[in-house]
């Protein structure tokens, strides 16, 4: 059985941005680590 919560609008909208930020940050990091498997990454200097 699911639960309804009631929160404000303010709050829900933060909720949903900060999913939107967590999607984009995996994806950068997935891209990251596809370029380092790819050995596209140079030595830092």
């Amino acid at each position: 059985m699911e639960e309804t919560v009631t929160i404000s609008k303010k709050e829900y909208e933060r909720l949903r941005q900060n999913e939107e930020i967590d999607y984009e940050l995996l994806s950068k990091i997935v891209k990251g680590l596809e370029d380092i498997k790819a050995g596209r990454v140079k030595e830092w200097s």
